[in-house]
């Protein structure tokens, strides 16, 4: 249940809006539970019906750059995994010191101006820690794919951020 929070509010930058959603997923499975054909598949299942309504979400209200007050300073150790996964953890040039608040701030930045594809992936996968299997089940594409889209998104990342590496 924490891990479909934990996508809804990097997918769609804002607390409220990300409760708000989980909320509307959990009540769209509940009603229709009777399609999941596997119940055990019930976690990707979860998660594709929290990723389409993101982005539909998304989609009617136009993107959204803007972090809300409260994941300033309390996503200030989110960033530490995805730090990592970008460069190798060589973000902190000695030169060019930033705060945890303005490095999250253009991690969240440069991962909204992924394609779709892109940011899916490497929010379920790199930061989420989601097996290939079920990104590719939610993201309804191939594991191979699932591996390009977090390769590509991961290089853009590189380029986006490299005034700060």
């Amino acid at each position: 249940m924490v891990c479909v929070a934990a996508v809804a509010l990097r997918l769609l930058g804002n607390t409220h809006d990300a409760c708000e959603l989980v909320q509307d997923a959990l009540v769209k499975a509940f009603k229709n539970l009777d399609q999941l054909q596997q119940s055990e598949r019930f976690g990707p299942w979860l998660m594709r019906i929290v990723t389409n309504l993101a982005l539909n979400f998304r989609r009617s209200r136009g993107r959204r750059q803007a972090l809300s007050l409260e994941q300033t300073s309390s996503d200030a150790d989110d960033g530490e995994d995805l730090r990592s996964t970008i460069a190798g953890g060589v973000l902190d040039a000695p030169d060019k010191p930033l705060t945890s608040a303005e490095l999250g701030g253009a991690i969240q930045r440069a991962i909204a101006e992924l394609p779709e594809k892109q940011r899916l992936a490497l929010v379920m996968f790199a930061i989420e820690k989601m097996p290939q299997k079920d990104v590719a089940d939610v993201l309804n594409c191939s594991v191979e794919a699932v591996k390009w889209h977090v390769f590509m998104a991961r290089k853009q990342l590189k380029k986006s951020l490299g005034n700060y590496v």
